[in-house]
């Protein structure tokens, strides 16, 4: 090990940049977070990674684009009972 390192050209932030993601500095209602949390223990997932799909469930809806991207089981039923009633 060395005496003494030179951080002079050294630069702050994550070592490995993530391409379309930002680093910020967040600050949520404790309620908030503990659900997020309990959530992703249950799911094995981040935290993180499920309140960034809230958040563009969210700017979907928000730009009419929300229930017509996922087709859920519910649909498809819904669907096909409307098809299978028709014929």
């Amino acid at each position: 090990m060395r005496e003494e390192y030179d951080f002079s050209q050294g630069k702050r932030g994550a070592v490995l940049p993530s391409p379309g993601k930002t680093r910020i500095t967040i600050m949520l209602d404790d309620d908030i977070l503990e659900y997020f949390r309990a959530e992703a223990e249950k799911e094995g997932r981040g935290y993180q990674t499920m309140v960034n799909a809230a958040l563009r469930d969210v700017m979907r809806q928000a730009n009419g684009k929300g229930d017509d991207e996922l087709l859920t089981v519910a649909k498809l039923r819904q669907v096909l009972r409307e098809e299978i009633h028709a014929a």
